[in-house]
């Protein structure tokens, strides 16, 4: 007998509303596997992480990706933060940002972010490459079960 699929928790930190919109509906086309949960506060990421206040029953998510540029923490401390706790570094953070700096990059990976991808100012693009995202880290990667 077939098990059924697992479903994904998949956090988007992300602060432009369009663009967490376009994101969650381009991962929710593909799959109704997913729980999307979106925040667009660095600072409520790492409330939500850690389970504190409101988010007291959240569930670890699968996968992050997450915005450099946000209010409250940013992306880079966010990063930071989440490497270095142990119940939080296997977590794979997409790195998904309009930064095309050479530094941004390099840090992203220095912090250990998985992957660090730019967004096109194009939305149709933009959705392409956010599937594109999912198919690999959540149908050909095998992540953990934690």
């Amino acid at each position: 007998m077939e098990k059924p699929p697992v479903e994904r928790l998949i956090m988007i930190v992300e602060d432009n509303p369009d663009h967490a919109s376009l994101i969650a509906n381009a991962l929710t086309e593909t799959s109704t596997q997913y729980q999307i949960v979106t925040i667009a506060d660095g600072t409520q990421a790492m409330n939500f992480l850690h389970r504190r206040g409101e988010y007291s029953d959240a569930h670890r998510p699968d996968l992050i990706i997450l915005d450099l540029h946000l209010p409250g923490k940013d992306g880079k401390e966010i990063l930071a933060e989440i490497k270095a706790d142990r119940q939080l570094h296997r977590i794979p953070i997409v790195v998904l940002t309009i930064s095309q700096n050479e530094e941004d990059i390099l840090g992203t990976y220095a912090l250990q972010g998985n992957c660090y991808v730019i967004k096109s100012d194009d939305l149709q693009q933009l959705s392409h490459t956010v599937k594109r995202i999912e198919e690999f880290w959540l149908r050909i990667v095998t992540l953990p079960l934690e």
